[in-house]
């Protein structure tokens, strides 16, 4: 008989529990991360060439002003320091991507006056140029040239743009797998076998002192990510033209 006295008791309490705990009807779900979120829109708008879709992002803005905003109010200072390197390096190609789409049609962003070092871009509560941005968030406080094939500023001479944003955790994986994709692509990486000799991108003239603080510049930094295509020292080493032309798809 006290069984039976006191079940409908323990039901009660049970079924209110279960009331507290569970979630509001209609609540919404948690945003999914500053990480997470890019790349779902690289997914969407970059193909596998690294080109990317302006005109569509220009006809539906909402999904890359949502993340501009995000962009604009992280909290970098809080983050550690792989998170914050790779919220800088997401936010340099984001911000790159508003930039463009704000004056698409653009046939390149050479033609936007002081697109890289007068135009001022919010980024984690600070207003900077994309110049300041490269160099005060990532080249001076990480000193890893790697960043170099992982920043995209909009044009075909430069790396092929991922389709995935990069996660702290996961950081320097990804930066080691950008490096070898972007550093054995024929494209950016010129070699001729028959004359004996290799065109490199400018990216190694202009920022040659960045690779020289690694302890390899030229031939020896881009062997040591080729695997089996090594490219012999004694080639002849020249820079082609950057090709500033938009890295828009067609």
């Amino acid at each position: 008989m006290l069984s039976v006295k006191i079940a409908p008791r323990l039901v009660i309490r049970l079924w209110a529990v279960c009331v507290l705990l569970a979630p509001a009807a209609g609540a919404a779900a948690a945003p999914p991360s500053l990480p997470a979120a890019t790349s779902a829109f690289l997914a969407k708008f970059v193909d596998s060439d690294g080109n990317v879709n302006y005109a569509a992002i220009k006809r539906n803005p909402l999904e890359l002003k949502g993340l501009l905003r995000r962009v604009e109010t992280f909290d970098a200072a809080a983050a550690k320091g792989p998170d914050r390197e790779a919220f800088y390096l997401n936010a340099y190609n984001l911000l790159v991507i508003g930039e463009v789409v704000a004056r698409y049609p653009l046939e390149s962003v050479q033609k936007v006056p002081g697109f890289f070092d007068k135009n001022l871009v919010s980024v984690a509560g600070e207003k900077l140029t994309l110049n300041d941005l490269e160099a005060q968030k990532l080249r001076q406080p990480y000193a890893d040239p790697r960043v170099h094939f992982a920043l995209v500023c909009g044009a075909k001479g430069c790396p092929r743009l991922s389709r995935a944003a990069y996660v702290g955790n996961q950081l320097d994986a990804q930066l080691t797998i950008q490096a070898r994709k972007v550093l054995q692509d024929p494209v950016f990486v010129r070699v001729e076998a028959g004359a004996r000799k290799v065109q490199l991108s400018q990216i190694f003239k202009w920022y040659e002192a960045d690779f020289k603080a690694s302890g390899k510049t030229g031939l020896p930094y881009v062997n040591q990510f080729r695997d089996a295509k090594q490219i012999p020292a004694t080639y002849a080493v020249d820079y082609y033209a950057y090709d500033w032309a938009l890295n828009s798809q067609k």
